[in-house]
């Protein structure tokens, strides 16, 4: 394996899956439609990575991407992930969620590309929790515009991959948080920003909604034993979990937060979010047997972790 395209790669997850495959000596080109230079420094120094600034939801503009590269293989993770937004805007988060991913189909299809490419999907794509937790083979049953939209792309690299002999990885994971996340809307940038700027938190939500909470290094790790299995077996479709057994509701979650800062709770339920699945949990036990992947990493370790990165980031925010 020499080159693999990331999309999505200045993200939470991009950034340390591209660092992750770096240290196996490949080639990365990271495709996101800017070049966010405060994040270039957070990537390893290495003349294996090439920062391509475009946009996959443009058709055209991704294949001038694939004329200039030969890939081994994608890592697709590029999307728009904040709920609230989806639920006011949810024409672009189709388009770049569903027409994104099509677009990227596509290329392998017409192109007749025999490269693996790995979907980054959600817990959300199963909607809301009716049962103890979900495995792989439940069904995809979203009703939010955001969940939808890893809904609709989920099945469609399924179809994809069936029809038209695509090589196709899924991974579905639960809440995944770490170091150089620049989403503050998420719960734990949101948090522990909040506190380190001597600010009152203000939740959006009822606090009440339960999620497994899975470190970034973990998935990484995952992303990668995944893709060399999807490329080495003679099967087209795999699909997998990545959960932990971490599952706290966002209360609990701040309240640990609080609690490893030592400082005073100083917080404010606002109970203003929409389209919120209130109880998510997976089961991880078939890439366990299939691939031996666990999470290795507790919950308070990754905390510390990512907590320690932005006191040392805080200027960034």
């Amino acid at each position: 394996m020499k080159k693999v395209l990331v999309t999505g790669g200045y993200g939470l997850l991009g950034i340390s899956l591209v660092n992750f495959i770096l240290k196996k000596n490949i080639k990365v080109v990271i495709l996101d439609y800017k070049k966010y230079s405060k994040k270039k420094s957070f990537f390893l120094k290495s003349k294996n990575l090439i920062i391509e600034k475009g946009n996959f939801v443009n058709y055209s503009n991704l294949l001038k991407i694939f004329k200039k590269h030969k890939f081994d293989g994608i890592f697709h993770l590029g999307a728009q992930t904040q709920v609230l937004k989806a639920y006011y805007d949810p024409y672009d988060t189709y388009q770049t969620n569903v027409v994104g991913t099509l677009n990227l189909l596509e290329i392998l299809r017409k192109k007749k590309l025999n490269i693996p490419i790995l979907y980054s999907s959600s817990d959300k794509a199963y909607g809301e929790l009716k049962k103890k937790y979900y495995i792989e083979n439940d069904k995809l049953n979203a009703n939010f515009p955001y969940d939808a939209s890893k809904s609709a792309s989920d099945i469609i690299c399924q179809s994809y991959s069936k029809t038209y002999n695509i090589k196709v990885g899924i991974i579905r994971s639960g809440n995944i948080f770490g170091e150089c996340d620049f989403n503050i809307k998420r719960i734990i940038p949101e948090t522990t920003i909040s506190i380190l700027k001597k600010k009152q938190l203000k939740i959006r939500s009822s606090g009440k909604q339960k999620r497994d909470y899975v470190y970034v290094e973990d998935v990484s790790r995952a992303y990668y034993k995944v893709f060399v299995k999807l490329k080495n077996t003679k099967n087209k479709l795999l699909i997998y979990n990545t959960g932990s057994k971490y599952n706290l509701n966002a209360l609990q979650l701040i309240k640990k937060i609080y609690k490893i800062l030592k400082v005073k709770e100083n917080y404010i339920i606002k109970n203003t979010s929409k389209a919120e699945i209130q109880n998510q949990r997976l089961n991880y036990n078939k890439i366990k047997k299939e691939i031996g992947w666990q999470p290795i990493f507790s919950l308070d370790y990754g905390l510390i972790k990512t907590i320690n990165w932005y006191k040392k980031n805080i200027n960034l925010f």
